[in-house]
């Protein structure tokens, strides 16, 4: 093959010239608002009750992804005589809330809606207290993220019955299959750490303090 030929441009299409160069620093207008749903999806369910839930599940999902970080924030930050075990407790509690917040933004945009994404319109949405960025003892983490839990199980409570009467079976399923009895569950593991009891050595039932 002569030289030329080695070196001649190479073919466009309609797309224009190829290049192995990318295209960085594009902008364009957003496919889709937020607070929006899809037009006739072709899921039995109408646009307004779409809208609704997104709007619900949203909320839901601002204040799962609180509760995710609080978990971490717990984990890297714990100290005391039981940092070992909720370490690994506080660890295991922020995989399994990533998951919800996984299977919630999913279901959002199953409906034809748009996920809430970033830190901080999660910031600005959830209804959960925001912790200092301090250490905190561990009773207090306890009960922050008991509090948390508070909060999502009431809100799921609601949105499942609101769900049923709406007909949206799917999103009555996840809420109270996936959110709430999961919720249910990591609050049992916490309050057990509060019961107030000897740590290392029994007291006798005549010293205890009742009341």
């Amino acid at each position: 093959m002569a030289k030329k030929d080695r070196y001649a441009k190479a073919p466009t299409t309609e797309r224009g010239d190829l290049s192995a160069q990318p295209r960085l620093h594009q902008r364009a207008a957003e496919i889709q608002e937020y607070g929006t749903v899809s037009h006739m999806l072709p899921l039995d369910l109408e646009e307004p009750v779409r809208l609704e839930m997104t709007e619900q599940l949203n909320l839901l999902l601002a204040d799962t992804m609180t509760l995710r970080d609080l978990y971490k924030k717990s984990h890297w930050q714990v100290a005391g005589p039981t940092f070992y075990q909720l370490h690994l407790l506080f660890d295991k509690h922020y995989e399994e809330q990533s998951e919800i917040v996984d299977t919630i933004a999913e279901r959002i945009q199953l409906l034809g809606g748009v996920s809430i994404a970033m830190a901080a319109d999660v910031a600005e949405t959830t209804r959960i207290e925001r912790p200092p960025r301090g250490r905190e003892e561990v009773p207090v983490q306890i009960s922050r993220l008991l509090d948390a839990h508070q909060i999502i199980i009431g809100h799921c409570r609601k949105l499942a019955e609101r769900a049923d009467n709406l007909g949206d079976a799917g999103t009555n399923d996840l809420v109270v299959s996936d959110l709430l009895r999961a919720n249910e569950l990591q609050v049992w593991f916490l309050s057990e750490h509060l019961v107030d009891e000897p740590l290392v050595r029994a007291e006798e039932p005549k010293l205890r303090n009742v009341g």
